[in-house]
């Protein structure tokens, strides 16, 4: 059963010839425009503004308009390129243009480096492991049983034994110092061979010339006598008299020949030899007595000092008080034979 037709209100009723012969393609003719087709064709974008279409009714437009475009049929051209641009402008204006360009993603942007460079995480200080001592001490290895650190060290001149017959250089210093005044005594030969002490051809000294007299037990090798005869003679008697306007009477000694090493040392001291003088005062022919120590008078601090200055050269070792604290009371005179023959005065 066939159904009336019933006229739209928005399309008009086209007769069914005119739809057969277009449909068949044989002719083209363009339709009359109906006044309601001319009502219903847009009106340009030039005169009336398009208003915005909502998202949700813009399939909505899209579909109507594919129906007004069957129900019409086929439009010249002109029409349609005019409903193809206002289609394109809907379209612009229904999508949101965007605020600004789009970056580029032909070429990769680098990544900025941080304002702040990170400090890595530092390791734990790990303990190293403390070496525990041992349970039991390890003892000291024994010292073999014939080390001896009291063994003084070597000098040749603790071989020194006395011959069957003097030497001739021994015979001509004492006729040197019997020249000089000097009266003395032989005596025997001492040696020890355990120490190294050795004095083949000691002599005991009574004076050290004509008038000045020395304390008993002055025992030297004749070299070191003949030197502090002549230094007596030549520096000690002018000295006082220039100083004190008297003569020297005598020297008090504080020390000879004697077998020891240097003291704090495991060297044979000079005295070891009979090769050292230690004088500890002066007395004058007025009886007065100059004591040699660290703050003696001022008069007798100027005499010891002229006496100590020239002491330096006739004798190869001087000293005396501020040299060390064993010196502090005496002087020390002594003929070490030194490198290139020089001399240590303190």
């Amino acid at each position: 059963m066939e159904q009336p037709l019933t006229q739209r209100a928005d399309q008009p009723l086209r007769p069914r010839a005119k739809h057969r012969q277009g449909s068949r393609g044989k002719r083209h003719i363009a339709p009359k425009q109906t006044q309601w087709q001319r009502q219903d064709q847009p009106t340009s974008p030039a005169d009336v503004p398009v208003p915005e279409p909502r998202p949700a009714e813009a399939p909505k437009a899209d579909a109507t308009t594919t129906e007004e475009q069957k129900a019409a049929g086929p439009k010249p051209a002109a029409a349609a390129d005019r409903l193809n641009q206002e289609k394109s402008r809907q379209g612009k204006q229904a999508r949101p243009e965007p605020s600004g360009p789009e970056p580029s993603t032909d070429i990769e942007s680098e990544p900025e480096p941080p304002t702040v460079v990170p400090i890595p995480t530092q390791r734990p200080d790990t303990a190293e492991p403390v070496a525990e001592p041992p349970a039991v001490a390890p003892k000291p290895p024994e010292k073999p049983a014939d080390a001896d650190n009291n063994k003084m060290l070597p000098d040749p001149r603790s071989a020194d034994r006395p011959a069957d017959k003097m030497p001739q250089d021994e015979v001509a210093c004492r006729e040197r110092l019997k020249a000089l005044g000097v009266e003395f005594e032989e005596h025997k030969a001492e040696s020890n061979p355990e120490i190294g002490c050795s004095i083949p051809y000691p002599i005991i000294l009574k004076t050290l010339g004509k008038s000045v007299g020395i304390g008993s037990g002055t025992e030297l090798n004749c070299q070191m006598a003949e030197a502090a005869a002549r230094f007596t003679v030549d520096v000690i008697q002018p000295a006082a008299k220039a100083e004190f306007g008297v003569d020297l009477k005598s020297i008090t000694q504080a020390s000879a020949f004697v077998c020891r090493p240097r003291n704090g040392t495991r060297k044979l001291s000079e005295h070891a030899f009979g090769n050292a003088l230690d004088i500890a005062s002066f007395t004058l022919s007025d009886g007065r007595k100059v004591e040699i120590g660290p703050v003696p008078p001022e008069k007798d601090a100027k005499f010891l000092n002229s006496v100590r200055k020239a002491a330096c050269g006739p004798f190869k070792t001087v000293l005396g008080p501020g040299a060390d604290a064993d010196h502090a009371l005496h002087f020390h005179f002594d003929l070490e034979q030194r490198r290139h023959g020089g001399t240590f005065c303190q």
